[in-house]
């Protein structure tokens, strides 16, 4: 209970979480909570740092300042910070909500070809990402989710190199298409289409135990097994099992080993660490560093647990 003190003094994002996944708050204390997450600490400066045109650093994918050169990938851009305040759990239905997707969707243009931000462009990482928080937020995806379920591999998922002759789908790629085709499950109701993809998309995973060549048994990326925050475009096991909680599905055996990398990780104080920091511009940190207790590994891991042991 001392962890998840901790957690409900930490910021709104934080505390409405664990209030409805680890306290069992109830709802009319949830939405209170929530509702803070566009006027206090992240949310609300996440929100400050949209640009008059609706972006964020002027760019869909990347900045209007970008030129390369710099270590890793920019974060500031306007996708990964409308994924960002979705992880936040920004209320889509507040006035600050409506206000900035609005604007995303008259101005925002993608590097690729221009095409308009809520239409999606060619790689289906980037629009599984696009339709998750184009769902979340109350936008029209429907025409970008059906380009997406006629990408599917043979193999069950997804790869943004198929359109350069991949014919194995990605662990990274076919995540961030689970995560959009169930937000729009969500938002606008299933279908068998969509059904039938995503289930396919989650045995791509499970036959793989999450994180496991499905040839040679051995671990596909060291990576998959630290727990970073924000993720942004990554694969690791905590955010799959935390996509399979919020399906709904029961435990699935074959992710056991995965559940057991979770559970090891876990300090003798209960909490968990910040085992990675993907490299990247940032508009600010949400956490103390790597190697220091992190808030959001420590309420997605206990929210995955509970799920797996109840």
């Amino acid at each position: 209970m001392d962890v998840i003190d901790e957690l409900l003094r930490s910021d709104p994002a934080i505390r409405w979480q664990a209030l409805r996944d680890l306290a069992d708050a109830p709802p009319d204390v949830v939405a209170a909570e929530r509702a803070r997450v566009a006027h206090e600490g992240w949310g609300a400066r996440l929100l400050a740092l949209q640009g008059s045109d609706g972006l964020w650093e002027g760019g869909a994918c990347f900045p209007a300042s970008y030129t390369g050169g710099e270590p890793g990938q920019p974060w500031t851009a306007t996708m990964h910070t409308l994924q960002t305040l979705q992880i936040l759990g920004l209320d889509p239905a507040s006035e600050q909500a409506r206000r900035a997707i609005a604007l995303v969707a008259e101005n925002g243009r993608w590097e690729h070809a221009r095409q308009r931000y809520f239409d999606g462009e060619v790689e289906p990482c980037i629009n599984g990402r696009t339709i998750e928080t184009g769902a979340y937020f109350g936008v029209d995806v429907s025409p970008l989710v059906e380009r997406i379920l006629g990408e599917r591999l043979a193999d069950g998922g997804w790869n943004c190199e198929a359109e350069n002759g991949s014919v194995r789908s990605s662990f990274d790629t076919t995540i961030n298409v689970l995560e959009g085709l169930l937000a729009y499950e969500q938002a606008a109701g299933s279908s068998p289409e969509v059904r039938e993809a995503r289930r396919a998309g989650e045995e791509y995973l499970l036959e793989r135990g999450l994180f496991r060549r499905l040839s040679t048994g051995e671990v596909a990326d060291a990576t998959f097994l630290d727990f970073a925050f924000p993720y942004y475009w990554r694969h690791d096991v905590l955010r799959a099992l935390d996509y399979f909680r919020r399906s709904g599905a029961a435990p699935d055996p074959r992710a056991a080993e995965a559940m057991e990398v979770v559970r090891s990780r876990q300090q003798p104080d209960g909490r968990w660490l910040l085992d990675r920091v993907h490299p990247g511009r940032v508009h600010f940190a949400f956490e103390d560093g790597v190697g220091r207790p992190s808030h959001w590994n420590t309420l997605r891991a206990l929210r995955v647990l509970r799920w797996w042991e109840d």
